[in-house]
C-alpha cells in the first residue's frame, strides 16, 4: 500500500514496487508505473493503486451431487494483475489523498467475482457427478475444472487478470453421509481385523499344540533317558556290590590266611618254648635227681651217728624257736662216741 505524507498544500506519495500507481490531474493521465514517488497537489488531483503481487482467494463451496448429496468443496485460488490500466479501468482502485487507503474495496470485488466464477464450474462438476466418484475422484477433476474455467473466461482476460494456480484441499460430504460411507468400509476392515484375529488365534493355536507335542515329546524322551539312567545306575550299583563282595572276600581270606599263619606261628611259638621249658624243666630235674643221687651215695656210706646229726643240724635250721632240749645218756652216749671216732679219723687222715 502506498504512503502519502501530507505537507500544507502539498501531497508526497510512496508507493512500493509491487503496486502499479495511476496518477489524474484534471483528468488527465500525468504518470502510471510501479513504485512510483512523487509530488502533488491535492487539488484537482487523485490517485489510483493497482497491486500486482500475487493475491491467494480461499474458497468454500458447498453443492450437491447427483444424487442429492450435500458436498463441500474448499480450497484456494491464486490470481495476478497482468494489467493494472485496464483493471484500473474497470474497478475502482481510487486512493485517499489523506489516509493513502483504497476509497471503495476493490480487492473484495475482485475476490467477488473470481468466487463467483469459480463456484459456478465446482456446482455444476457436483451435479453432474455422484457423491461416491467425487470423493473418490473429485479433487483432481475439481481442481482441472476450475483453473481451465478460469483461464478460458474471456472476462477476466479482459480485466487484464491471470489466474495463477488452484488448489483444492478438500471435498467432504455431511458428517452422517461420511459416517454411513465410512461403515462398510469399517465393517469390512472390522471384518478383516477379525480375520487376522482368528488367523493369528488359530497359528497361536497350532502353535501352542506344536509346543505341546514338544513337550510331550521331550518328557517321553526325558522319561526313556531316566529309565536308561535308572537302570545304568542299578547296573552299576550291582556291579559295585560284587565289586566289594569280591573284595571282603578276598579281605576275608587274607585275614584268615593271616590269622591262620598267625595262630600257627603262635602255636609254634608256643610249642617251642614248653619245649624249651619242658627241655629246661628236664634237665633241672635230671640235675637235682643227679644230686639227689650224688648226695644219697655220700649219705649211703655214712655211718648212722653222722647222719643222726646231719638230720640234727637240718632240723635246727628249720625250727624257728626252741622252747625244750631234752637229751638222755642213752641218746647222747652212743652220740658223743660217734663224735670221738669221726674226730679221731679226721685227725688220722690230716697226720697221713
Amino acid at each position: 500500500m502506498s504512503t502519502i505524507t501530507a505537507f500544507p498544500f502539498v501531497r508526497h506519495l510512496r508507493s512500493e514496487p509491487t503496486s502499479y500507481v495511476l496518477h489524474f490531474h484534471r483528468g488527465r493521465l500525468r504518470r502510471s508505473g510501479r513504485g512510483l514517488t512523487f509530488w502533488f497537489f491535492p487539488l484537482g488531483s487523485s490517485v489510483a493503486e493497482v497491486p500486482c503481487d500475487d493475491r491467494e482467494l480461499p474458497f468454500l463451496f458447498h453443492g450437491r451431487s447427483s444424487d442429492f448429496q450435500d458436498v463441500t468443496a474448499q480450497g484456494a485460488i491464486t490470481f495476478r494483475v497482468v494489467d493494472a490500466a485496464t483493471l484500473a479501468e474497470r474497478i475502482d482502485f481510487s486512493l485517499s489523498l489523506d489516509s493513502g487507503q483504497h476509497l471503495r474495496q476493490p480487492l473484495d470485488q475482485l475476490a467477488t467475482l473470481m468466487t463467483q466464477l469459480a463456484q459456478q464450474y465446482v456446482v455444476d462438476y457436483l451435479a453432474h457427478t455422484p457423491v461416491r466418484r467425487i470423493l473418490a475422484e473429485g479433487v483432481a477433476d475439481v481442481r482441472e475444472r476450475i483453473q481451465a474455467g478460469l483461464t478460458a473466461d474471456a472476462g477476466l482476460a479482459d480485466m487484464g487478470l491471470e489466474v495463477v494456480t488452484v488448489r483444492v484441499s478438500m471435498l467432504s460430504p455431511t458428517a452422517e453421509l461420511e459416517k454411513a460411507l465410512q461403515t462398510p468400509m469399517r465393517e469390512e476392515i472390522q471384518q478383516r481385523a477379525d480375520e487376522a484375529v482368528y488367523q493369528r488365534r488359530a497359528i497361536a493355536v497350532d502353535k501352542e499344540r506344536a509346543i505341546a507335542e514338544n513337550e510331550l515329546q521331550n518328557r517321553i524322551e526325558l522319561s526313556r533317558r531316566q529309565q536308561a539312567l535308572i537302570a545304568q545306575e542299578g547296573q552299576n550299583q550291582r556291579e559295585q556290590a560284587k565289586e566289594r563282595a569280591e573284595a571282603q572276600r578276598i579281605e576275608a581270606q587274607a585275614a584268615g590266611e593271616q590269622k591262620r599263619i598267625a595262630a600257627e606261628a603262635k602255636a609254634a611259638t608256643m610249642r617251642l618254648e614248653n619245649d624249651a621249658r619242658a627241655e629246661g624243666i628236664q634237665a633241672v630235674e635230671e640235675a637235682r635227681l643227679v644230686g639227689e643221687r650224688e648226695r644219697m651215695a655220700i649219705y649211703r656210706d655214712l655211718p648212722p651217728t653222722v647222719m643222726l646229726g646231719l638230720a640234727a643240724r637240718e632240723l635246727a635250721t628249720k625250727l624257728q624257736r626252741i622252747d625244750h632240749l631234752n637229751l638222755s645218756p642213752d641218746a647222747l652216749s652212743p652220740l658223743l662216741t660217734s663224735l670221738m671216732q669221726a674226730g679221731v679219723q679226721r685227725l688220722g687222715t690230716e697226720e697221713a
